[in-house]
């Protein structure tokens, strides 16, 4: 009886040793729903259009094991050609959205954007220690050579398509020669210039919608891209 009670012992002392010695298993990251391109399309801001430019975030995403997922590139239009203009944060889905090191940099839309007061405050997670692209590779923002933190979003600050007559879309990503698009910056700084909006989505119109211009700019024809699932 005292043998077996001696054996029961250091059975369960040895079981103890061994869970004790056994990390907590770590919870599984969300998967990925929000990138940067990693390459812009190479034509400028000519994306084919939004479904040129949905095609090309699906395409980057596959390449990564994540194209099961419906992926949105992050893109307003203007009213054109009797076609309505169309809202980028209308296009994204719910939410919430993880990079590919499982951060998640916005719960939602209204997050995202600082629909509220206390969210404006609160502000999203996109930043240059977030934004990396598909392949969870950090980008070049101001500091690093060359720069390319313009990202191309065609939207206001609120995510929604500008209404006046100027073109920021660059007819509506169908264009490598006239017009202008509108910028963010992912990183969120100005290149140390005071004054100035250093929005992620919302910064300034580039110089052209050519390569060249964009990236005199400084940029690539880069955008964003969400899953919308």
């Amino acid at each position: 009886m005292k043998r077996t009670c001696f054996a029961a012992g250091l059975l369960l002392a040895s079981a103890n040793a061994v869970h004790a010695q056994t990390p907590p298993a770590e919870p599984p990251k969300p998967p990925l729903g929000f990138f940067v391109t990693s390459v812009g399309v190479g034509k400028g801001a000519d994306l084919g259009g939004l479904a040129g430019a949905d095609a090309h975030c699906q395409k980057l995403a596959s390449a990564v094991g994540a194209g099961n997922r419906n992926w949105r590139a992050y893109l307003s239009t203007q009213a054109l050609g009797g076609q309505p203009a169309v809202n980028a944060r209308d296009r994204i889905g719910k939410g919430p959205w993880a990079n590919a090191a499982g951060v998640i940099v916005a719960n939602d839309v209204a997050h995202l954007h600082g629909d509220t007061l206390e969210l404006a405050q609160l502000g999203n997670n996109v930043h240059k220690k977030t934004a990396f692209t598909e392949k969870g590779e950090p980008l070049k923002g101001v500091g690093d050579s060359p720069n390319e933190h313009d990202i191309i979003t065609g939207s206001k600050p609120d995510g929604t398509a500008y209404t006046d007559a100027a073109d920021h879309t660059c007819k509506n990503y169908t264009s490598s020669g006239e017009g202008t698009v509108r910028v963010g910056h992912f990183d969120r700084t100005n290149g140390g210039r005071t004054g100035g909006n250093v929005s992620w989505n919302s910064t300034h119109d580039s110089r052209g919608c050519s390569q060249e211009n964009l990236v005199s700019t400084g940029g690539a024809g880069y955008f964003y891209c969400f899953a919308a699932d």
